[in-house]
């Protein structure tokens, strides 16, 4: 692919192409700080296999998740991890140490299967050993978080194919596990059908669990002492990811929706209400960039239609708070685009976005690591 025709929009003044990378049905980039060096872990959900038609629930599921180091300016290969159907990649740290977890849809080439082990290394003697197998049923993603001094780790779960015959080992639907003598213990099963994203943040002392799902209600939980409990729900189906943050002494929480609209709410005091529009169909993920020259939100767009017939390249879109709301200051192409992951380097501001889909729906797409100048936004 052309990296100045394929990557940027035509009148780019924001996004410049810094770097590609080779990947393959790449599910998101996750950028984290380690030993006070940037790295970037990307899980793969597919392989292409030449002998068989495009289809973006196909291909070769048993793949490595790829490690990558900044240096030199550059993100430079570190290495790979088994992660079969990767959809997820998450490092967190606790008292007990580091760790990378990987949220694993499926194994298999065709028939696959989608009950298997979503995997958890740990960090020893500066390399990654595998600490944990936690059965799992379609997963898409870990999300990390505290309340006092309780630790849990939740997983979005789950799949739902028309005329596919599949069906969970166990119940197979999103759970909440908490941390206890060394190990994840099941806390809170959540109920949702296909999960995708969670995200939690507190108001006013008050702690909130806000969940996606594709086939069930997208909603947030309300933590009460001692579990979860539903307290707003956003859609019914189609939800991709929640991104909360406080802005000009107000909270707001953006929702995206894969079918439908994806939408910035404002905190009334008791419930969100709808502020503004964040575009149309095919919303899959936030990232948020609070810099010295604004606040700006990236929503990454994945597929509009159908997964039977998709169309895979599309527009995802920079925005820029201005009086009172966001704006869109550029769009960038994205080709089944899945997550973004901004950092800075060198002094300056990056983009890492991650695509899985070429416009033939074929897997062997590019991630790209744009470098940002804010300033001209």
């Amino acid at each position: 692919m052309s990296q100045t025709t394929d990557f940027l929009s035509p009148d780019a003044k924001i996004f410049a192409v810094h770097q590609t990378l080779e990947t393959s049905g790449a599910r998101r980039a996750h950028v984290f700080v380690l030993d006070d060096a940037i790295h970037l872990a990307v899980p793969q959900l597919a392989e292409d296999m030449p002998d068989r038609p495009a289809n973006m629930n196909g291909g070769n599921a048993d793949v490595d998740a790829l490690l990558y180091r900044w240096d030199g300016g550059r993100f430079v290969e570190d290495g790979q991890l088994p992660c079969p159907g990767g959809e997820d990649a998450l490092c967190f740290i606790n008292a007990e140490g580091t760790f990378l977890a990987f949220a694993n849809l499926r194994t298999g080439s065709g028939p696959y299967q989608a009950n298997i082990g979503s995997l958890i290394y740990r960090r020893a003697d500066g390399e990654w050993e595998l600490d944990d197998s936690i059965p799992s049923f379609g997963a898409k993603q870990w999300h990390h978080f505290t309340i006092g001094e309780r630790e849990f780790l939740a997983l979005a779960q789950g799949l739902v194919i028309p005329n596919v015959p599949i069906a969970p080992l166990g119940h197979g639907r999103s759970v909440v596990f908490e941390r206890a003598g060394g190990e994840w213990e099941e806390f809170q099963v959540i109920g949702g059908r296909f999960g995708y994203n969670w995200h939690d943040f507190e108001i006013d002392g008050e702690h909130f669990l806000a969940y996606a799902d594709q086939a069930s209600p997208s909603l947030i939980y309300r933590w009460d002492g001692s579990r979860f409990l539903p307290y707003q729900t956003f859609a019914e189906i189609g939800g991709r990811a929640f991104r909360f943050f406080t802005h000009e002494g107000e909270k707001w929480l953006a929702f995206a929706a894969i079918a439908g609209e994806s939408t910035l709410y404002r905190w009334n005091g008791e419930l969100f209400v709808g502020h503004q529009s964040l575009g149309g169909q095919g919303g899959r993920e936030f990232e948020l960039i609070e810099s010295e020259h604004g606040l700006f939100l990236v929503r990454v767009c994945f597929i509009a239609g159908s997964p039977a017939d998709p169309k895979t390249d599309l527009t995802s879109q920079l925005f820029k708070w201005i009086d009172g709301k966001f704006e869109c200051v550029e769009e960038f192409p994205t080709f089944g685009g899945t997550s973004a992951s901004h950092f800075v380097a060198d002094g300056s501001d990056y983009l890492a976005v991650s695509n899985s889909l070429t416009p033939e729906v074929r897997f062997r797409q590019d991630m790209v690591i744009y470098k940002l100048s804010l300033d001209r936004a």
